[in-house]
């Protein structure tokens, strides 16, 4: 079977053929760095992570791009009101560069806790502002935008018939409310901003042809996947609340300018809710990493992440990630021992059912990415590894690893086993039967008013600070 990817242009599952054979070209939306990373943050992320991930292991040149937003993305997405980095920079007096680059770190130390490997490619879109410039003159020369006596540029909508081949929406659809204000000077209120002139003292803010302003939050996407993939490229990721407005503006905007397609595959995740809520600091149910990985293990977290279709709603809750825990430590536990014996010399034979397990694993990976027929398969694995290790079939051992190797390289988990956690438990089962004798011999002596030896026994054990205190008999 070959990989199939769920289209968002098409809305259904279609063979993957990448411009180039040897070589994708993914591009992933970015964070806004404006806050701590969340458990929106680490769904979106880990999806697209195990598709880079499964296009890696299938022996593609993967690049990987993603935008840093600390520019332009303003508050209610809408085209009116205050940047995102701004308004939080005022809340923190702070400089607004020197916050997006404090969260910029943090959002990517968390991604790494959570086992997501760097991007090929991580751009700020403040560092390509002559980029965005450059674009969007490019579409005013070919008539699709128009210039303010304010210094804005928006994007003629109208003249676009092909807008809203992605969302599907109708131009009598976009109501202005929905972007929940709309500029003075707009001829459309269905038109976006591609150039926004720097007013009321906006501290992040560039030279243009119309004057003092800064990029809208769409066309740095346009912009960055140009400079680093050309006119048309592979695969664009992002979550579904995307698609309107951002992934719409993104493709308008881009094949007015280039003349081309913009992208052959668009990738959306679902959303998060949180106890059946959708996620809002206003509502108190935000949780950010930093709280979720003082209870829990990242790699825990990345299972339960897994066990959900990326085309599936997730819904958070510490309940729900508990349910799985036992399910994963013993997993973890398993092939820790698997990776830690595959290291001896031993004949390899092999198995019907652990070449099924393969095949079956990537059958799911090729169907859109199906983690949790993956992860199932890992489950089912696991139950045969434990009967491999319980047996002691080390004839088993290397291709039982391969498989293990198989899940951490697809997956991103890093199973492992600590030796000495299990010497430290095994010692402590015993210390315990052994105070468990003795605690039985002195009863027997109390009972046989041998007090003297009873006595000397606890008086020994306190001095080792094991400490006894005996009851009336």
């Amino acid at each position: 079977m070959a990989l199939n990817i769920y289209n968002s242009f098409s809305r259904k599952k279609e063979l993957f053929v990448p411009i180039d054979k040897k070589q994708v070209k993914l591009y992933v939306c970015g964070p806004t760095v404006y806050g701590p990373p969340h458990v929106g943050h680490a769904r979106s992320y880990t999806n697209f992570d195990v598709v880079r991930r499964y296009l890696d292991y299938l022996g593609y040149n993967v690049k990987y791009v993603q935008n840093i937003t600390d520019v332009g993305h303003l508050v209610g997405d809408s085209d009116d009101g205050q940047d995102k980095i701004l308004a939080q920079a005022t809340k923190e007096n702070i400089d607004p560069y020197a916050l997006a680059y404090k969260y910029e770190n943090i959002y990517f130390e968390y991604m790494d806790k959570l086992g997501i490997k760097r991007p090929t490619i991580s751009a700020r879109a403040t560092g390509f502002i002559p980029e965005m410039i450059e674009l969007v003159q490019s579409i005013i020369d070919k008539g699709f935008a128009y210039v303010t006596s304010e210094g804005n540029v928006y994007f003629s909508v109208h003249k676009l018939d092909s807008y809203g081949k992605l969302s599907g929406r109708k131009l009598e659809n976009n109501l202005s409310g929905e972007r929940i204000t709309v500029a003075d000077d707009k001829e459309n209120p269905e038109d976006f901003a591609l150039w926004k002139s720097a007013v009321g003292g906006h501290i992040m803010k560039w030279n243009s042809p119309w004057g003092v302003g800064y990029p809208g939050w769409h066309i740095e996407c346009s912009a960055l996947s140009k400079r680093f993939f050309g006119d048309t490229f592979d695969i664009h990721g992002g979550g579904l609340d995307n698609i309107f407005p951002h992934h719409e503006s993104e493709i308008a905007q881009s094949e007015v300018a280039n003349g081309k397609p913009f992208v052959n595959y668009f990738m959306h995740n679902n959303l998060v809710t949180v106890n059946g809520t959708k996620m809002g600091k206003s509502l108190g149910n935000f949780i950010t990493l930093e709280q979720l990985f003082e209870t829990f293990n990242p790699m825990l977290v990345r299972y339960f992440i897994l066990q959900f279709h990326y085309r599936k709603p997730v819904d958070f809750s510490y309940d729900a990630i508990e349910m799985v825990k036992i399910q994963y430590n013993k997993m973890n536990e398993i092939f820790g021992k698997i990776k830690k014996l595959s290291d001896g010399e031993y004949n390899e034979v092999e198995s019907a059912e652990l070449v099924d397990i393969k095949e079956s694993f990537i059958s799911a990976m090729d169907d859109d990415f199906n983690t949790p027929v993956a992860t199932a398969e890992m489950l089912r694995f696991s139950k045969i590894a434990a009967k491999i290790l319980s047996n002691n079939n080390l004839y088993y051992i290397k291709e039982a690893n391969t498989i293990v190797k198989m899940f951490e390289d697809i997956l991103g988990f890093d199973f492992t086993f600590d030796d000495t956690n299990e010497n430290s438990s095994q010692s402590n089962e015993d210390n315990e039967k052994l105070l468990d004798l003795i605690s039985d011999i002195r009863t027997k002596l109390r009972a046989e008013k041998n007090y003297a030896l009873s006595d000397y026994i606890r008086d020994e054990l306190n001095k080792l600070d094991i400490n006894i205190r005996d009851k009336k008999i």
